[in-house]
């Protein structure tokens, strides 16, 4: 078989459309859970914190001073941005939680009632033969 068509029973399986429409969507549900920390959750938490903006929270590694944003600190030279990685990190443990919670409410939803015992087969012979002797005696 030539490697085209290996490429081909390879892209044409289930799996690998299902993973690709995953990749998709969930890149567009990362951007939505980008815009709720960046527009919803990090206002309200720097107005708890007194104007606290993470953003811009930044050490200089070249001895300039922090008093410019962290745009211009980066374009003066190089600088440790850990501001930056809290609101990423907040980014992910959002969407963790989000998709743990989707995940929860998926397998409940799966869950089905356990299926009736089945019925042992020395009850359904004995059924039978009530039932047949049932039919015989009507008939006489």
């Amino acid at each position: 078989m030539g490697i085209m068509q290996e490429f081909k029973a390879f892209a044409i399986k289930g799996n690998v459309i299902d993973l690709a429409v995953g990749v998709i969507i969930g890149s567009a549900f990362g951007k939505i859970v980008d815009s709720l920390v960046q527009d919803i959750i990090m206002p309200v938490v720097s107005s708890i914190f007194g104007g606290l903006d993470f953003t811009n929270y930044y050490l200089p590694l070249n001895h300039q001073g922090t008093q410019l944003t962290l745009i211009e600190a980066k374009k003066a030279g190089a600088v440790f941005a850990y501001g930056s990685f809290i609101t990423i990190l907040l980014n992910f443990l959002i969407l963790a939680f989000i998709i743990f919670q989707m995940v929860r409410i998926i397998n409940k939803a799966r869950k089905t009632e356990p299926a009736p015992a089945s019925t042992p087969e020395d009850i359904v012979l004995l059924r039978e033969i009530r039932d047949t002797l049932k039919s015989e005696v009507r008939i006489q």
